[in-house]
């Protein structure tokens, strides 16, 4: 049934969607369906979604496989506790997620929400220093421009002024922070360019308990691509200086960038490592974090005797089941194949943005296309415009991306970034 007037302007008058306002709130497009690549809007319109439901719906909508193994798991339970009870769906994915993600991490605790599992891994890294008789370190270094999640432990370690959390700046925890690595994907390291980390380790290595990155991919914090070999030395330097690496794979994770994950492209394992979005191929919120079996069991022997965290949702069977099924599709699928194809499309057809006077620059890297403006744009504005170009893109600051589902197909690309092209080419340019 079409969503009708009145349940819009309730939807306007009463419910808070993401980072928006309730004096003027923005107008919502209603949503009636959604399948393979299309969103079916409740006017008949279709969409072609370039963001894959921020990034996770990476097998397309609707997905006869993922809507069978969801059926199936519902009519045996859709939750269970996970305090003092196992099941097959949670045994089975972590298995999987334990072949699959970089060596060494061999212990999985699987949690409800991307956020939560920056949260997890946090706590993992002050309590595994805790166990170790360093209780003293337990602050974090992070990168500028960085983007972690919007629960308070994830916000700290987010940009102070770029990561949309300035307002929170007093009551958060107080982290350290070091530039961003000025190298940028496929160019030689720059001298210096790990100084500033290398540094802030020297000084601050007696209170830090782990350096947290975005591998290769700063996401939300302006889609930046930096230098694997950066991340490599920063690998090395954690190493030095005793400090944990840790890697929010939640927007990278399965097969995004072109590697299965980040930190493959640096050849280099994380002492835990995020993972999210795409897991369950966007059908449900489930995330996981993973660590070594030396950070699980040192954590173990410590004072507590346990990790001290459990979600009420944690492990929900209904979505572990679907996490498995999804995993089972991207390994079977010529996933890499996919991510390539659409790289090289993307580099071809959105490459004339940067001859468009509103036009920065130009990146892309897998199945990840940037546009960045030379001036924010105004949502309000130009999300119709997409929208009546029959695509679904969500611009935020500067930055119009495209993080298109893998089985996209080359028209249907072709289509996405053509719109792109001439929204943009109707822009003013940058005063």
């Amino acid at each position: 049934m079409p969503i009708s007037a009145a349940q819009l302007a309730f939807d306007q008058q009463h419910i808070w969607h993401p980072y928006s306002s309730m004096i003027n709130p923005p107008p919502m497009t209603p949503v009636e369906s959604a399948s393979g690549v299309r969103l079916t809007l409740s006017d008949g319109r279709e969409l072609i979604d370039g963001m894959a439901s921020w990034w996770s719906v990476i097998h397309g909508y609707n997905h006869p496989r993922l809507n069978a193994a969801a059926h199936a798991q519902i009519d045996r339970m859709a939750h269970v506790m996970f305090g003092g009870i196992t099941h097959e769906p949670a045994i089975e994915l972590a298995r999987k997620l334990v072949a699959m993600t970089p060596a060494g991490l061999e212990r999985v605790f699987l949690a409800d929400s991307g956020s939560v599992s920056v949260e997890v891994a946090m706590k993992m890294a002050i309590q595994y220093w805790h166990a170790r008789g360093k209780p003293g370190k337990h602050r974090l270094v992070a990168l500028r421009n960085g983007y972690h999640g919007d629960t308070f432990g994830a916000m700290s370690v987010c940009d102070p002024v770029t990561g949309m959390h300035e307002l929170f700046a007093g009551v958060l925890a107080q982290q350290l922070f070091v530039p961003r690595p000025q190298t940028r994907f496929g160019e030689a390291l720059i001298e210096g360019d790990l100084d500033a980390l290398e540094q802030t380790l020297a000084t601050h290595g007696d209170e830090i308990a782990a350096l947290i990155l975005e591998p290769v991919v700063q996401g939300a914090g302006g889609m930046y691509f930096y230098s694997p070999q950066w991340l490599k030395g920063a690998r090395a330097l954690c190493d030095r200086y005793e400090v944990l690496l840790l890697a929010d794979e939640i927007a990278t994770g399965f097969g995004r960038s072109g590697e299965l994950f980040a930190c493959n492209h640096a050849g280099i394992s994380p002492d835990i490592l995020c993972l999210g979005k795409a897991l369950t191929g966007g059908y449900m919120t489930l995330a996981a974090t993973l660590t070594t079996a030396h950070i699980g069991e040192t954590i173990s022997s410590g004072g507590a005797g346990c990790f001290m965290h459990g979600p009420t949702f944690m492990a929900n069977p209904l979505a572990c089941a679907i996490a498995n099924e999804s995993l089972a599709l991207l390994q079977e699928r010529d996933w890499k194949g996919d991510v390539s194809r659409i790289e090289r499309q993307l580099r071809t057809q959105l490459a004339p943005a940067a001859e468009l006077d509103a036009v920065a620059e130009v990146r892309v890297l897998g199945a990840i296309g940037v546009v960045e403006l030379k001036q924010p744009v105004t949502l309000a504005e130009i999300q119709p415009r997409f929208v009546d170009a029959g695509v679904w893109v969500r611009p935020f600051g500067k930055l119009v991306y495209v993080m298109p589902p893998y089985v996209m197909s080359d028209t249907d690309l072709h289509t996405l970034c053509a719109a792109i092209i001439r929204v943009l080419g109707e822009l003013a340019p940058a005063a």
